[in-house]
């Protein structure tokens, strides 16, 4: 009997979850840092949540515990059912293989001794999967899936314009077939066309792998198109979550009015009174909690 999809429980669901750093100031005195503030989530297989916010809300101190590139100081993260929050590094092997990640400076996070084609098969590597000749078979179909041509494989970042750098970063978290990939800023980088094309490729890859993926950004004009789900991060906390749809159309918290009213749009007149819309409900606005 198929199971009912209510009681699926979600790929990634992350309970509680904070993270704080002690900060030396003057004369020894401790400040405490709240980057992650109790923060709670959940990630369904095959859909997209966005996790958006301005810099230093917390998003990608969020993302890094997830990935336990980063020890929480509270809470609970639970990947496949399974409580990975404290689990030693020798059992993160298997995680990590079902958990990639793309960065947001793509050239920055590609070794630059390596030739693409190795970036793209160290996973495979790592993780011993197949012979020589499997992971070159599957470099060159990665390399078509993200739009490179093979003879990429024997260049080295430094040669790559931003998007195509990023292409290989996809390419890379792809190569062992991941059920989530965590996207860390993925666009904020590259020109508004590139960003455009970026986009869809990963929809693209979302629709025939069923790859999950937790988006992190800053623009509500950018997740608007590839997300499910939208969590709304503020000074290390969520102040708001829904549905895509209704977040973008109907916000509810002063903070998300402001992300919106920052979105970039055609018309200058409309952009400049925007921006005033959006100094008037960030002067406004005061955090809950």
């Amino acid at each position: 009997m198929t199971e009912p999809e209510a009681a699926v429980p979600p790929l990634l669901e992350v309970r509680g979850l904070r993270k704080y750093f002690r900060m030396r100031g003057h004369a020894a005195q401790e400040r405490l840092i709240k980057a992650v503030d109790d923060v709670s989530l959940s990630v369904p297989a095959r859909q997209t949540v966005a996790l958006v916010g301005e810099s230093g809300s917390g998003k990608s101190t969020t993302a890094y515990c997830i990935l336990r590139l980063e020890n929480v100081t509270s809470g609970s993260i639970f990947f496949q059912g399974k409580d990975i929050t404290h689990l030693p590094a020798h059992s993160l092997r298997p995680v990590r293989r079902d958990m990639q990640v793309i960065f947001q400076d793509p050239l920055a996070a590609l070794n630059p001794r390596m030739t693409i084609g190795d970036i793209i098969t160290e996973p495979l590597v790592i993780h011993g999967v197949g012979d020589h000749a499997s992971r070159q078979a599957r470099m060159y179909e990665l390399l078509n899936r993200v739009g490179l041509s093979r003879r990429t494989s024997s260049s080295k970042a430094h040669e790559l314009s931003g998007g195509q750098g990023q292409r290989v970063g996809i390419a890379r978290a792809l190569a062992l077939e991941p059920k989530l990939i965590i996207c860390d800023e993925p666009v904020s980088s590259l020109d508004v066309s590139i960003q455009a094309q970026i986009l869809n490729l990963l929809k693209g890859i979302q629709e025939e792998s069923g790859v999950a993926y937790l988006f992190i950004a800053h623009d509500l004009a950018v997740v608007r198109w590839i997300s499910h789900h939208i969590e709304v991060m503020r000074s290390g906390r969520i102040v708001e979550s829904g549905p895509t749809a209704r977040i973008c159309q109907e916000p509810g918290d002063p903070y998300t009015k402001a992300l919106l009213a920052a979105a970039p749009v055609p018309d200058p007149r409309a952009m400049r009174r925007r921006r005033a819309d959006r100094e008037d409900l960030l002067a406004a606005y005061e955090p809950t909690g």
